[in-house]
């Protein structure tokens, strides 16, 4: 068990990491999870917890938060009309299925596997964040049909393996298929729930030694990081959403791309040497 001079610091920086994360999954759509994996990473990682089996728990604990986040974020834009519901029920079997898919995917893979699967799509999100425009559309109207039974549970799959909700993908589909910007940001929080929920219940059963995790988890959810993370984001998701709705968000939203351009070349750059 680490000792407190230890604990103390990494007790700081994740009411910090969970205050900026609740503030990017309402102001940006991106989802917190983008910013927690990685922290968790290193959180853990210097606290002595390195093994095979890391990014599971990171992954697991990500999306646990996500749960909470995403709900208080829907609650939040769904007073301002912006949910778009029967998108969210259409959408739904299909993300929940991607995302149990995603579960048995993700604990069969090593750790250093699923760091280099996160700086690649991060890279990618990274990309559309900074370089994408508002006016490119892929459509005027939502999949549906085979495009959405193909496309949807791919959305859910890839953000459990990313330890993400579903705006870091969500938003920009509905963007680039004709969906206002405020509406995709509050609908993909939705998704976020969608994702989060059947994934968490299958970390929990998810076996792993207990000398090789931090402590106090279950399954693969380690619950102290959950509970100060979830602590801070109940406070500052809605400060995010508020902002979402007061300003354009695209000159911050370029500088998070870089960020997250470094955050995941840093993570390809471990699992290469790892």
């Amino acid at each position: 068990m680490p000792d407190m001079s230890t604990l103390l610091p990494m007790l700081l920086f994740l009411l910090v990491i969970g205050g900026v994360a609740g503030v990017l999954a309402g102001l940006l759509g991106v989802g917190g999870g983008i910013v927690l994996v990685p922290a968790f990473f290193y959180a853990f990682t210097v606290l002595g917890y390195g093994s095979d089996q890391l990014m599971q728990v990171c992954l697991a604990t990500s999306l646990a938060t996500i749960i909470v986040t995403s709900l208080r974020s829907v609650m939040a834009h769904n007073r301002k009309g912006a949910v778009e519901w029967d998108i969210l029920k259409t959408w739904a079997p299909g993300i929940a299925l991607g995302a149990i898919i995603g579960v048995f995917v993700a604990a069969g893979l090593r750790s250093v596997v699923l760091q280099a699967i996160f700086g690649g799509l991060g890279l990618v999100i990274g990309a559309y964040l900074g370089l994408g425009k508002s006016g490119w559309r892929l459509g005027e109207g939502m999949p549906d049909g085979v495009r959405r039974a193909v496309m949807s549970p791919i959305l859910g799959f890839l953000s459990v393996l990313m330890g993400i909700g579903g705006g870091s993908f969500g938003v920009p589909l509905m963007t680039l298929y004709g969906r206002p910007i405020h509406h995709a940001v509050a609908t993909a929080a939705g998704f976020g729930v969608l994702i989060a929920v059947p994934s968490v219940l299958g970390f929990l059963f998810l076996p792993i030694a207990a000398d090789i995790r931090p402590p106090y988890t279950i399954g693969a959810v380690n619950i102290p990081a959950f509970a100060v993370v979830v602590a801070m984001t109940l406070i500052t998701a809605p400060w995010g959403v508020k902002l979402a709705h007061a300003m354009d968000p695209k000159p911050l939203k370029r500088v998070f791309a870089v960020f997250l351009t470094l955050v995941a070349l840093n993570m390809l750059r471990k699992a290469l040497l790892g």
